[in-house]
């Protein structure tokens, strides 16, 4: 068995060998959608696949990695990613095989914290994504994957380094008032900004990645949108009384012209089909 990574370097080099996991619930949904001829197709394939945070990265890793010379531009588009590498090819080379839960035998507890990341993760996406048709954003596709990804290198840190997680996290609640990337720092090395920024750039993944962790774009209405979106998950996560809550249905209606009011019954009552 080779040894942990340690560096920020050593990670981005283990990253780009390592065989990413997905959620058991994709392997088991691709496994059924392979075996079904009838709706094994590039529409509900690419569903299946943007459901699941760390399947995206796989399969966005695995098309930079293999793009075409004449292909100028960084591919965000899951189907399209699909129709051009054909469904054969998809499951043979991209295939579903290292599956998240089984990484966390020894460390269950982290598995719940990973398992909730993900799902702010999920609920970001539904939310960027639903207020970018709102918006009759032509980049909406880049605004959906991006926020679905915004902490990815979080989720594989939980996969591969639990323990050193869990660490940080109980550094954290012993003290609230540290910077979550100095505690990154005191434990790894490295914050994990530093390392989204360099995995982001080593797998070219959407530029607009690279916009969030730029404080000068803050006020980009695509880096505003992922950035509310990702608010909002993380203040509902335990439920719909955060008292940061009505902050995000203020900004949230300035950029969607619309009255908090009208906001807050808009995400709560999942008619914007981002609640599930």
């Amino acid at each position: 068995m080779s040894p942990q990574p340690r560096s920020l370097a050593e990670w981005i080099a283990f990253f780009g060998q390592a065989d990413l996991p997905v959620l058991r619930r994709t392997a088991r949904e691709l496994e059924r959608l392979r075996a079904n001829a009838a709706l094994g197709n590039a529409s509900n394939i690419a569903d299946v696949v943007t459901d699941d945070p760390l399947m995206t990265v796989k399969l966005l890793r695995y098309m930079q990695m293999h793009k075409s010379r004449h292909q100028m531009h960084e591919l965000l588009d899951v189907k399209q990613a699909l129709l051009m590498m054909g469904m054969e090819t998809f499951f043979r080379e991209v295939p579903a095989i290292l599956i998240v839960e089984d990484l966390f035998e020894a460390h269950p507890d982290a598995l719940a914290y990973l398992l909730r990341t993900v799902r702010r993760a999920q609920r970001s996406a539904s939310y960027a994504a639903d207020w970018a048709q709102r918006m009759h954003d032509m980049h909406a596709e880049e605004v959906r994957v991006s926020a679905l990804l915004t902490h990815v290198t979080e989720m594989l840190m939980w996969c591969y380094n639990p323990g050193p997680m869990l660490e940080i996290r109980r550094l954290q609640g012993g003290d609230r008032t540290r910077r979550s990337a100095d505690v990154q720092r005191q434990v790894l090395g490295f914050a994990g900004v530093d390392l989204q920024r360099q995995l982001t750039l080593e797998w070219q993944l959407p530029e607009l990645l690279m916009s969030l962790l730029d404080p000068a774009q803050a006020e980009s209405p695509h880096v505003s949108n992922v950035m509310l979106a990702v608010r909002l998950a993380r203040h509902s996560a335990q439920g719909w009384h955060d008292a940061a809550l009505p902050d995000d249905y203020r900004d949230i209606g300035k950029m969607l012209h619309m009255e908090p009011n009208r906001v807050m019954s808009l995400v709560r009552s999942g008619a914007a089909a981002v609640l599930r």
